[in-house]
């Protein structure tokens, strides 16, 4: 029987919410050879702006650069 593939992740957090800082982020980790799976955003009641903000990233099994 054939053991399943699954893909490590990366996530990162982002304190700064800033375009730059997310774009930096982005960059960094994609070079590295994971690919963007999806942000999430933290806010607080009744504030629109997100306080921190989470990448998260994946890479197929067999890709590590370790």
């Amino acid at each position: 029987m054939t053991k399943p593939a699954h893909a490590p992740y990366k996530v990162v957090e982002i304190p700064k919410v800033f375009d730059e800082e997310i774009e930096a982020e982005l960059n960094r980790w994609t070079a590295e050879g994971y690919r963007f799976e999806s942000i999430h955003f933290v806010t607080q009641p009744g504030n629109r702006r997100p306080t921190m903000a989470f990448l998260f990233f994946s890479r197929a099994t067999g890709e590590e650069g370790e």
